[in-house]
């Protein structure tokens, strides 16, 4: 009988281990940089239309897109806002679940109203934010964005002048959790496919 009882829990343990095996699935591997453990949780506390604060409790439950740039930036700023776009509207219904941070870097030109009015004319789920020199100086920081104003050239009135910055979108959880970095050379079909699978392992937890 204790034979026949310890073969019995050898068959069970092979059961279960092959149904656990069987049922397990490989971890997903991202397309876009993941950056988990890498980078600080969503923080800020900025100036958006109307010069209202506008903080990270603002966002919760929203998968959030972060992009520093300026209003006047002559390339890089627009068409990564173009492809932004784009990837809200390949995502349908999910889109609603996402929100586009585009942080100035340029405080001095940049006021919040113009900055809504320029990333309204990409995207209704954009938010423009900026805030004083120090502020955005301090969060550039915190994510490791590089950015220089240059001195305007001789002649030139004090409003005009380059600004350079790095490039690439952060993209945080719905948690405010930092998750994937996506870069300004990536395929529109790749952050969206990342970006759905995010939303939607997110929205079941």
């Amino acid at each position: 009988m204790r034979l026949w009882l310890n073969r019995l829990s050898r068959l069970l343990c092979i059961v279960s281990l092959l149904t656990l095996t069987a049922c397990s699935e490989p971890d997903y591997k991202w397309s876009l940089y993941d950056v988990s453990g890498h980078l600080p949780n969503l923080e800020f506390s900025l100036k958006g239309t109307g010069n209202k604060t506008v903080t990270q409790a603002n966002l919760k439950n929203k998968t959030v897109l972060v992009f520093f740039g300026y209003a006047s930036c002559p390339d890089i700023c627009p068409t990564t806002m173009a492809q932004l776009t784009e990837v809200m509207t390949k995502l349908g219904d999910d889109a609603q679940d996402v929100r586009i941070l585009f942080i100035s870097v340029d405080p001095h030109r940049d006021t919040p109203d113009m900055l809504q009015a320029y990333v309204d004319a990409f995207n209704k789920n954009a938010v423009g934010l900026t805030g004083s020199e120090k502020e955005v100086a301090a969060l550039a920081k915190r994510y490791r964005i590089a950015y220089q104003i240059e001195k305007p050239k001789p002649g030139d009135s004090a409003e005009i002048y380059d600004v350079t910055h790095s490039r690439g979108v952060f993209i945080f959880d719905r948690f405010g959790k930092a998750r994937l970095l996506a870069s300004d050379t990536e395929a529109i079909d790749t952050v969206t496919a990342d970006l759905r699978r995010l939303i939607q392992t997110t929205r079941t937890k």
